[in-house]
């Protein structure tokens, strides 16, 4: 199950981080992509921040944590043979992960909750849950799950700045995408002002009401019939999640990662 920190006890410290990645997910936002922002910090120290690239590079798998991690360890190689299959097997200070907190504003999807923990991430904060594609609980505990035996299980909390993440993205999801295969008029469509409680779905307590297909969604195989209906993601959007995302962004990148280059070991 997905942890939430009660505003009352979120940190001063884990709050200012996550402003960082907010601002990162606002320049997501700028740049048409889906706006999610994340932050490293190692022992304090900002090591590096970025946000989704997916639209730019058109790659569905660069998303903000998977763009700061490959920069991370690039600067910061660990020197041990080992890693990849035991990232805490080195000496002390070999992995630039071990004493990492990743911030971010939607709490990782299964693919990253996999990678940050194959890397030995320490601790993950996120703003809003995602219920369509979350890995640190809201789908699959990908962050604590004891079948993973080879990488270490990571502390997962959310809650931070959640109602600005789930803005963002629903500011985002108003907008036109001319790039999708299909584009769809959103004319109609409304800025939902309203939040259900942490670890609810963003369609309230009995989950989505889902609406009678379209022939057009509707999938015949042989006598078989089967509907495609439109699904919730995060308790944040509305409409699609961060991994769905796949049109091509019109305006050039905005320092998508940038990298402490001074920060200590």
């Amino acid at each position: 199950m997905t942890k939430y920190v009660p505003v009352a006890e979120q940190s001063e410290e884990d709050l200012k981080w996550m402003r960082e990645a907010l601002a990162m997910a606002q320049d997501a936002f700028s740049a048409a992509e889906v706006p999610v922002g994340s932050v490293f910090v190692r022992n304090g120290e900002l090591i590096a921040k970025a946000r989704n690239r997916t639209n730019e590079l058109m790659n569905a798998t660069r998303h903000a944590e998977l763009e700061a991690i490959d920069y991370i360890l690039s600067i910061f190689p660990p020197k041990t043979e080992n890693f990849p299959l035991s990232p805490h097997s080195g000496p002390p200070g070999d992995n630039p992960f071990a004493e990492t907190t990743l911030y971010v504003t939607i709490e990782p999807c299964i693919m990253c909750a996999s990678a940050l923990r194959q890397v030995g991430i320490k601790r993950v904060c996120f703003g809003a849950g995602n219920e369509r594609f979350g890995g640190n609980g809201s789908v699959v505990p990908v962050h604590s799950d004891p079948m993973l035996k080879n990488a270490p299980p990571y502390e997962a909390v959310g809650g931070f700045y959640r109602e600005d993440a789930i803005m963002l993205l629903r500011r985002f999801y108003l907008t036109e995408n001319v790039y999708a295969p299909n584009p769809r008029s959103k004319a109609k469509r409304v800025l939902k002002t309203v939040f259900q409680p942490p670890g609810v779905s963003m369609h309230g307590p009995n989950g989505q009401n889902l609406k009678k297909p379209s022939s057009r969604q509707r999938i015949r195989s042989g006598n078989n019939t089967r509907s495609s209906t439109p699904g919730g993601t995060s308790d944040a959007s509305g409409s699609g999640a961060e991994a769905m995302s796949s049109s091509t962004s019109a305006l050039p990148p905005k320092h998508p990662v940038e990298i402490i280059k001074n920060a200590g070991d």
